[in-house]
């Protein structure tokens, strides 16, 4: 899936993208939903844009927190970042992360935008662009 706009309004825009990796400088500013695992390769990428909030995928969390290590990465740069279930999205689908994705992790910094575990993505997201 290319860059794809899912939902805008006077609270920004959300994006969706299958990796992480096709977002670039043109998104900054944006909610970004990703199909990315949540790890530190992901995490470095997440970095280069100055995004208002990026999700990934746990991938199940792994091993020493491996699947959600891009959370604490991104909240020592201030910027807020969650994860969705691995049993509630596919990884990889940026669209069944918007449309099926459940919060699983959330740093600080998402947290203080209304973030919390549990939460269905779509209605959280669709709230923080349309307030």
């Amino acid at each position: 899936m290319a860059n794809t706009v899912l939902a805008h309004g006077s609270g920004g825009r959300v994006i969706a993208v299958d990796s992480i990796t096709q977002a670039g400088p043109d998104d900054a500013g944006a909610i970004v939903v990703t199909g990315s695992h949540g790890g530190t390769s992901s995490g470095r990428f997440a970095l280069e844009v100055p995004f208002a909030l990026v999700v990934f995928n746990d991938a199940g969390v792994g091993k020493d927190g491996a699947g959600i290590a891009a959370l604490a990465m991104l909240q020592a740069r201030g910027i807020a970042a969650l994860t969705v279930a691995h049993t509630s999205a596919r990884i990889g689908d940026a669209r069944d992360t918007w449309d099926n994705g459940v919060v699983s992790h959330c740093n600080e910094a998402a947290r203080s935008l209304g973030c919390s575990p549990g939460a269905a993505l779509r209605a959280l997201l669709t709230r923080l662009v349309s307030p």
